[in-house]
């Protein structure tokens, strides 16, 4: 019960606030709008950017599905293009915003990611479950001289861990496989907003970052297109894109950004290309019931074409007892099945499209 009459009086209007010279007396209620209870549940979603909303149930089950691999340090998932990686306004749900949310499972807090995908580009995205396994993932992907560690096989799955990308691009590299080893740059556009990443000039007057990518094309150039796998060696923003667009001359299907003039050409001059070994024309067959415009290589405006396909890494969960010790303590005995993980994704369905397209050509 309220202490006084003339707190009662107070609780009968419609709005009460209570006012910073006004003093509450013994026995008096307090209504807040915030339960004890809301506030804990609200505490899972503390590492949401502030100015996103809530994610709901639906964005919640569509990201699990996403995921392809979980265990005690990290998870992976399969991105589709169009989802932003990292939540900046005006974005509503971004993959860090959602994976805080919906990806934390028995521990306290959700993933935090490791690296980046562009939002336009699909494929696999690694997040680490820890802050210790966060930090073994950033500096496994870092650009830092690596020393060696008191485990060979650590050692031995750091050297071989990997990403590969597969690509399709406007025309043909000149050489079929090759080392891309040419500098970035960032400038501002003319609005002095607008950021873009170029190849760098070796002026010696700008800041530039060493970017190195192998690649190898995968088979024939037809319709004006190839599909060419790629490898960074380095983790720079763009780095695949702009070594496409501008060290090879190839800029990816879909990519406004760093290939809009070579996309108004290739719109304008679509050719058929002709089979080296019998010397005929390849001619693109379209499968009955097939929906082109979805993205695909026909469509009127291609989506980008760029996906993360595989991924090889060490096994972290398997090394974090050894890693979290210090160097004198025993290395651990694991076989060579169990210190490496391996994954590989499928192409998102604009891209399958374009791939059974263009594989499914009759002489």
């Amino acid at each position: 019960m309220l202490g006084t009459a003339r707190t009662k009086k107070i609780l009968e209007k419609a709005d009460l606030q209570i006012k910073p010279n006004e003093v509450m007396e013994a026995g008096a209620r307090l209504y807040i709008p915030v339960s004890v209870a809301e506030s804990r549940i609200s505490r899972r979603f503390d590492t949401i950017p502030s100015g996103t909303l809530y994610p709901n149930a639906d964005e919640i089950q569509y990201l699990q599905r996403l995921v392809m691999y979980k265990d005690s340090a990290v998870i992976v998932l399969n991105k589709p293009p169009k989802l932003p990686v990292k939540g900046n306004l005006p974005v509503h749900n971004s993959m860090d915003a959602l994976a805080a949310a919906a990806l934390s499972y028995d521990y306290d807090e959700g993933p935090k990611l490791v690296h980046r995908l562009d939002t336009e580009s699909s494929g696999l995205l690694l997040m680490g479950r820890t802050k210790e396994s966060v930090a073994h993932l950033q500096w496994l992907f870092s650009d830092i001289n690596k020393t060696n560690s008191s485990s060979k096989a650590w050692n031995d799955a750091c050297k071989a861990t990997y990403q590969r990308y597969w690509a399709l691009v406007i025309g043909s590299p000149k050489e079929k496989e090759g080392l891309i080893c040419a500098p970035l740059s960032k400038v501002l556009l003319d609005d002095g907003k607008t950021e873009r990443v170029i190849l760098a000039r070796n002026s010696g007057l700008e800041a530039f970052q060493e970017a190195v990518t192998e690649y190898r094309v995968l088979g024939p150039t037809i319709n004006g297109c190839s599909w060419i796998e790629l490898r960074p060696h380095t983790s720079r923003k763009h780095q695949v894109r702009v070594h496409c667009a501008e060290a090879l001359g190839t800029p990816i299907v879909g990519d406004y950004k760093y290939g809009w003039f070579v996309h108004q050409r290739w719109k304008q001059m679509p050719r058929v290309d002709i089979e080296p070994t019998t010397g005929r024309p390849y001619k693109l067959r379209r499968p009955e019931g097939l929906d082109v415009q979805k993205g695909s290589v026909l469509s009127k405006v291609p989506l980008l074409h760029l996906h993360c396909r595989e991924l090889v890494l060490p096994n972290i969960a398997k090394f974090q007892e050894f890693l979290d010790q210090k160097s004198e303590a025993p290395q651990p005995v694991l076989s060579s099945k169990s210190h490496m993980l391996r994954f590989v994704a499928p192409m998102p369905s604009h891209m399958k499209i374009s791939w059974n397209l263009m594989s499914s050509y009759l002489i």
